[in-house]
């Protein structure tokens, strides 16, 4: 029982120490951050706001989630947060179609990852 009870400690403790080291790896640190090539209005730019979102006066914030490599092509993104599902692919296919100046970190160029907001608003 004894020999039981060690073992889920050392386990615990293991599994708290690899959560740990996995949480410090998903941060990475830069000095300069990844700039949109023309700015976030660039981006804005490549947004579509859906018909059927249109139709239905839908309005809101996706926050897209973005891996920009060091050669500042975006590899990956996905939806963090949604305000509407209609507005999901217009967002992830603005920020998939846009160019970074890649982040850097002591000078050299760095892969990272950004949360991009994407605001819809009818006018």
């Amino acid at each position: 029982m004894k020999n039981q009870k060690s073992f889920l400690l050392i386990f615990a403790i293991l599994l708290a120490y690899s959560l740990n080291v996995i949480k410090a790896q998903e941060k990475i640190e830069y000095d300069k951050a990844p700039i949109p090539v023309g700015g976030i209005e660039a981006i804005m730019k490549n947004v579509i706001y859906p018909e059927e979102a249109k139709k239905e006066n839908i309005e809101g914030k996706v926050f897209v989630k973005a891996i920009i490599d060091e050669n500042g092509n975006v590899v990956k993104v996905e939806i963090l947060k949604s305000e509407n599902e209609l507005l999901n692919n217009a967002s992830l296919k603005a920020v998939k179609s846009s160019k970074f100046v890649p982040a850097e970190l002591n000078g050299k160029k760095i892969k990272v990852e950004i949360t991009i907001p994407i605001k819809f608003k009818l006018s």
